[in-house]
């Protein structure tokens, strides 16, 4: 065996970027992917070769991978192409002078793809090694093999050496500080997790570890309902079944194939990374893919596998590229017409599932006008149209969605059942319990609310304002129209004093508070509670703005209205209690006087304690001030 060269590795930088060694990848373990990609690539460039008749084919391609503890090496075998000593000198001394490019020209009429770049992907080997070997014999008639050794510096040696078939082995002398790798179970995990999907069998210690086939680059016909959540559940495994799914798989305006999957929104959804898992024919990329589709879509799940991503390319690269960011718009727009296709043919499935998507559609209707376009009517809206008076037979309550013991609307179908749609206004509520009296009036008197979220709706609403200015939402408890009021002939007494300024006295004079704004109405409805916080509803929105901003609850805002129900019996004997007071002792106030100070307070601490608004220290004295009114008015009953 002979030694017929030796030199000095040629860095070619005005061909790729100016990467060598252990600075090809930030993570270590991509090594495994870049060397076992090749081995890929080697068998494809074999296969086109034997069929322009230019080598034998390969009866059984495959990849085997050994690990040698005691003498610290991982060994990748191939039956592929190999190489002379020339291809050799060309494509590994010569750092990333790519063959696939060479290659693929000579052979482009035969339909293979040819999965990386050899000479950059095989140097990240260098991360984890100090020492290498590449023992190869091309498939090409009448070659011999030769073994190619570097230690990771500039130098590098060349000789002849046996193989007895073709193919090519390399040899990797791990670091100590890299001795992870030399374990079998670490080999198999990357494996999984890199070359899963990759189309040969990848074997370690002879087991095949990979699956190999994609369901992804199947027709869709070939895969059932069933085909679809079993591979949900083994990317995801005890996540439950997903919602639904869009398989994409199409060579223009881009050759992408994808299975996208709509999972169960939890508080563990990724809005920030990402849970897409991204594919370069076939091979796994990586899981973070905020530059490839839009922020809105990163919760969902799945594969997206696109050879107009570059494989060899860092994510601030993948940030720049124009295709990158046009193949993300593709990606939303198909997903557009996938919701509208659920609306539209299954109407009632698409409102059970609403709670779950709405955050994706709202969210990606006010980052993306385009996405906003496509799904704008699709925006649906939980109603209490059913607690109305709309008969159930007519028009107007076709209009309506039920699904999960609710009903559902979209704000132009809400419109329409008003009774003047002419007028744009949208009654809605955020928490059906703290907002639980003034939902009840509303609802009581025939008029149609819709139930909002409490989080994303908080930017929502002014998002839709804005973009249709006729549009006014108002929510229960901002303010209240004069139909749910009743009309009261309101007669002054001898000193001209009517009963609505003196119930407005008494309970101002008791809460002793110039933030709070007092209003005295008497309300319809027998349920009608006897005092009520109303938040008008610009005031309240600042309030919510500035709590998110703080990153705390909204709170009950200092300023405020307290509507008091002068039509309430509670009230009306506050009035006739107040009235019979008589000023005696040294204080100048009656004991029946400070009785209906103390009862004014309590419908104030009944109101704020209805939404919510009673700070922890009011509500730890609420028991006991509500225990001291009721001794009193005992005493006086008896």
């Amino acid at each position: 065996m002979s030694m017929f060269e030796e030199g000095q590795i040629q860095i070619h930088t005005e061909n790729i970027f100016p990467i060598i060694k252990k600075a090809v990848y930030s993570d270590h373990e991509i090594f495994l992917r870049e060397l076992v990609s090749n081995s890929v690539d080697a068998i494809s460039k074999r296969r086109m070769a034997s069929i322009a008749g230019d080598c034998e084919e390969v009866d059984e391609p495959s990849i085997d991978i050994k690990v040698d503890r005691e003498a610290k090496t991982i060994t990748i075998s191939d039956n592929g192409i190999g190489m002379t000593s020339e291809e050799v000198k060309k494509y590994i001394n010569q750092v990333a002078f790519s063959s696939a490019e060479e290659f693929l020209e000579k052979y482009k009429n035969e339909n293979e793809q040819i999965i990386g770049h050899f000479g950059l992907g095989f140097y990240s080997i260098f991360m984890v090694s100090d020492n290498v070997e590449l023992i190869t014999r091309s498939a090409r008639s009448n070659s011999t093999g030769v073994k190619w050794k570097c230690d990771g510096s500039p130098q590098y040696s060349l000789e002849e050496y046996e193989r007895s078939e073709p193919g090519t082995d390399v040899i990797m002398h791990i670091m100590e500080e890299e001795i992870e790798y030399i374990e079998p179970s670490r080999i198999r995990t990357l494996i999984k997790k890199y070359c899963d999907y990759m189309p040969v069998e990848v074997k370690l210690e002879g087991e095949v570890i990979n699956k190999q086939n994609p369901p992804w680059r199947k027709d869709r016909k070939e895969l059932k309902d069933q085909d679809y959540i079993d591979f949900y559940n083994y990317l995801y495994p005890y996540q439950g079944d997903p919602l639904f799914w869009i398989h994409l798989n199409t060579d223009y305006p881009y050759n992408l194939q994808a299975i996208l999957f709509f999972p169960k929104i939890t508080g563990r959804a990724d809005w920030e990374n990402g849970e897409i898992r991204l594919f370069c024919n076939q091979v796994f990329v990586s899981n973070s893919i905020k530059e490839v589709v839009p922020r809105y879509l990163l919760p969902l799940r799945g594969v997206i596998d696109s050879t107009d991503i570059p494989l060899n390319v860092s994510r601030s690269a993948l940030q720049a590229d124009r295709r990158v960011k046009s193949i993300g718009n593709f990606v939303s727009k198909k997903i557009a017409d996938r919701l509208k296709e659920l609306k539209i043919e299954k109407t009632e499935f698409y409102a059970e599932i609403w709670e779950s998507i709405s955050p994706f559609i709202k969210i990606g209707a006010m980052e993306d006008e385009k996405f906003a376009d496509l799904v704008e009517e699709l925006i649906l809206f939980s109603t209490t149209a059913n607690q109305t008076s709309i008969n159930p037979d007519s028009e107007k309550s076709s209009m309506l969605i039920k699904a999960n013991n609710n009903y559902y609307t979209t704000i132009k179908d809400y419109q329409l059942r008003q009774e003047d749609n002419s007028v744009k206004r949208v009654i809605y509520c955020t928490d059906e319990i703290a907002q639980a009296s003034a939902l009840n009036l509303w609802v009581s008197q025939g008029k149609e609310v819709l139930k909002l979220e409490t989080v994303v709706d908080t930017q929502f609403i002014p998002w839709l304002e804005n973009r249709h200015d006729e549009l006014n939402f108002q929510r229960v408890d901002s303010e209240l129209d004069d139909n749910l009021k009743n009309e009261i002939s309101d007669l002054a007494d001898k000193d001209g004093e009517t009963e609505t300024s003196g119930i407005k006295k008494i309970v101002k004079e008791a809460i002793n508070n110039e933030k709070v704004t007092i209003q005295v109405q008497s309300l319809k409805g027998n349920e009608s509670p006897p005092a009520l916080i109303l938040l008008p509803e610009q005031m309240r929105r600042i309030n919510d703005i500035g709590a998110l901003m703080e990153q705390r609850l909204p709170g009950l805002p200092e300023h405020h209205v307290l509507l008091i129900n002068s039509g309430h019996p509670l009230v009306e004997g506050l009035l006739k209690l107040h009235s019979g007071s008589v000023i005696v002792g040294v204080e100048g106030i009656s004991e029946t006087e400070k009785l209906s100070k103390l009862i004014a307070n309590h419908l104030y601490d009944m109101a704020k304690m209805a939404i919510g608004g009673l700070d922890p220290k009011e509500l730890s004295s609420i028991q006991s001030k509500s225990a001291d009114l009721m001794g009193k008015l005992l005493e006086k009953a008896l």
